[in-house]
């Protein structure tokens, strides 16, 4: 491997609460580490407004307030945490790894931890792309507040589209939830919230055919599965939650992935390439959530370390 001074024993992708956690178990394990994120630190709990059941924080927590916490706390152990720019790509080398950060940047390492997380799949319907900015939007606390007074859609019936939904009755005036089931996903104590809600309308058993407007969202065209009927719905905002795919392809050729993108690894975050470990919601897991993440942060990161040992 080169000698070149970016060479460290373990490198991290992703500045969730699993690529910070591992970033400070291998900094307190003395080993020299080095933590790349792209945006903002805290992954996807950075965009969540209140963060109700991670222990430790009765009142609940904001969730950008996590990842800075998260950070301050590794840095104090020696962990070198950097941005890049697109363009990440990850090489397998005699001895280790070379990742490099566009023309300029290259780092090698022993061991590789990608914690990247994962993102929001999208609809794949006439206007989504095209209003993406516009109206359109994954990200109720980035977005909210621009639809003040303004009526508004969330597509989906999971946790994060119920949670999302109750955060932007804070802004609208009201707020559709569009469900293809006549029931939803979300946990019992989110659904009571939810129902208690008088601004909150669920439109039950239909989908989502098109987003409909020419500068911004003008409306979401729906139709009733049950009696097939279509009709517009007039909003100023679509914010769709259906589903999450892994955020893998910058290793999807180095390890095994599952038809979403996730990345097949067990509790003990072991990938099928040897040096590679995965954590937080980019491995394949039953349960994607701060808790859990920061379980594979740590596990990934004294894996590593044995790893590098019998290396």
């Amino acid at each position: 491997m080169s000698d070149n001074e970016n060479h460290f024993d373990v490198l991290i992708i992703g500045g969730g609460p699993a690529g910070l956690t591992a970033g400070l178990y291998a900094a307190r394990a003395r080993l020299k580490c080095v933590l790349l994120e792209k945006m903002i630190m805290g992954g996807q709990i950075a965009t969540t407004e209140m963060v109700d059941n991670y222990p430790g924080f009765p009142e609940g927590i904001a969730g950008a307030e996590i990842g800075p916490l998260f950070e301050t706390q590794a840095k104090r152990f020696g962990l070198d945490v950097r941005q890049f720019k697109e363009g990440l790509k990850v090489e397998k080398l005699d001895g280790g790894f070379k990742v490099s950060c566009g023309a300029d940047e290259n780092f090698y390492c022993k061991s590789l931890i990608v914690a990247t997380g994962s993102g929001w799949i999208p609809l794949g319907i006439p206007g989504e792309e095209r209003l993406r900015g516009a109206g359109v939007s994954y990200c109720a606390t980035c977005d909210g507040a621009f639809f003040r007074d303004q009526e508004l859609a969330v597509i989906g019936g999971g946790n994060s589209a119920v949670e999302e939904a109750l955060f932007l009755t804070k802004f609208a005036s009201k707020v559709y939830v569009i469900h293809r089931r006549d029931q939803l996903r979300a946990e019992k104590i989110v659904q009571e919230r939810a129902f208690a809600n008088p601004k909150l309308e669920f439109v039950w058993s239909h989908i989502p055919l098109e987003i409909v407007g020419d500068d911004g969202v003008e409306g979401v065209l729906v139709k009733d599965l049950k009696t097939e009927k279509e009709h517009l719905l007039k909003v100023a905002g679509a914010f769709i939650y259906v589903g999450m795919k892994a955020d893998s392809d910058i290793v999807k050729d180095l390890v095994q992935v599952d038809e979403r993108g996730y990345i097949v690894a067990g509790e003990d975050t072991l990938t099928s390439c040897p040096g590679i470990f995965a954590a937080g919601d980019v491995r394949i897991k039953p349960l994607r959530q701060v808790a859990t993440a920061i379980a594979d942060g740590a596990t990934a990161a004294i894996m590593a370390e044995k790893y590098i040992e019998n290396s």
